[in-house]
């Protein structure tokens, strides 16, 4: 969905929109998907050629849980304020070094923002490394395979170093374990 700039009338311009999932859709590699429309409540400040977008996004999104694998969703509500400018050809010569300040930038071209790329953008950049359907996750078992918040299991996990399993022998040798008295 594109935001036409040239619809800004004076310096401000509120823009309320609700964008379906699919206008988000799956645009790569991602390990969530949007289950609830995005709802956008944004205000658009011009200040020359540049624009200041800042605002609210709320959505569902659907994660997976890295320790269980099931499928959990985390209700999103994220303050956004961005700048945009105008896109400009990078001819790749000298160097520039990004700045804090560049992270809040994007671009935008033919006087147009597009908001599905700059929602999606934000819901990617909110997203944990490492999302959990709830604190206390035990996961599932590295040996049998369930999933430890439903079934309880008895197998060992405890991990040895198989490098030392000669060492270990000598174990009871040394300590006068596992021989008859002498």
């Amino acid at each position: 969905m594109l935001l036409d700039l040239r619809e800004l009338r004076g310096s401000e311009l509120v823009v309320e929109r609700s964008l379906s999932p699919a206008a988000i859709g799956d645009r790569g590699d991602s390990d969530w998907s949007v289950i609830r429309p995005v709802e956008l409540k944004l205000r658009v400040r011009k200040d020359g050629d540049k624009y200041r977008l800042f605002g609210r996004v709320v959505t569902t999104v659907q994660r997976e849980c890295c320790r269980c694998l099931k499928l959990f969703d985390v209700p999103t509500a994220m303050d956004i304020d961005l700048r945009y400018l105008p896109q400009v050809v990078n001819s790749g010569e000298g160097e520039y070094e990004i700045s804090e300040d560049d992270l809040a930038t994007a671009f935008y071209r033919d006087d147009q923002i597009d908001l599905s790329d700059m929602a999606q953008e934000q819901l990617q950049l909110a997203s944990p490394m490492k999302p959990l359907c709830r604190e206390n996750c035990l996961g599932m078992c590295s040996v049998c395979g369930v999933d430890r918040n439903a079934t309880a299991c008895q197998c060992d996990t405890s991990w040895r170093d198989p490098r030392l399993d000669a060492l270990r022998t000598l174990l009871p040798k040394l300590t006068g374990k596992g021989k008859g008295k002498d």
